[in-house]
């Protein structure tokens, strides 16, 4: 638990933002990028799929909290193309994160209001992300323009 001045967070760690401001990640759902994958290999269709199935999930999870997706790193390992083209391969965790911070407004009482975001980003280990040590990608995430405050 994090405290501030008139504002308590129960979180599983925080992040700090490249903009400074410290954002609390209170809940978080890893999952393998190609697990359950039976048949077929990784390439931009495959990826595509993946990438509407989890923004689909978290938009039904939290219909009120805004969602956004760091856009993901795609390698092209080799030159074979089969026949959805070529080898496409994200980070190997796909990370579902709800982060909730300070009210955006200053009018907003920071004991009754809080801002919120779901994240969802891939990264190459299944390490929760911590302080400055989160992937590049989340700590850029553009809070002021993308979260919305929300009453508690």
């Amino acid at each position: 638990m994090h405290d501030r001045p008139g504002v308590r967070f129960m979180s599983l760690t925080r992040v700090i933002l490249t903009s400074g401001r410290p954002v609390e990640l209170t809940e978080l759902r890893l999952s393998s990028t190609y697990g359950g994958m039976l048949e077929g290999y990784p390439c931009r269709l495959v990826n595509d799929m993946k990438i509407k199935g989890l923004l689909h999930t978290a938009e039904r999870a939290s219909p009120a909290t805004p969602v956004h997706l760091v856009p993901p790193a795609r390698e092209y390992p080799d030159h074979y193309s089969g026949a959805f083209g070529p080898v496409e391969v994200l980070p190997p965790v796909a990370c579902v994160g709800s982060l909730h911070s300070a009210p955006l407004d200053p009018d907003h009482d920071p004991v009754l209001y809080r801002s919120s975001l779901t994240v969802i980003w891939f990264q190459p280990t299944p390490d929760v992300p911590n302080e400055c040590d989160a992937e590049a990608g989340l700590r850029e995430v553009d809070w002021a323009g993308l979260a919305r405050d929300f009453e508690l």
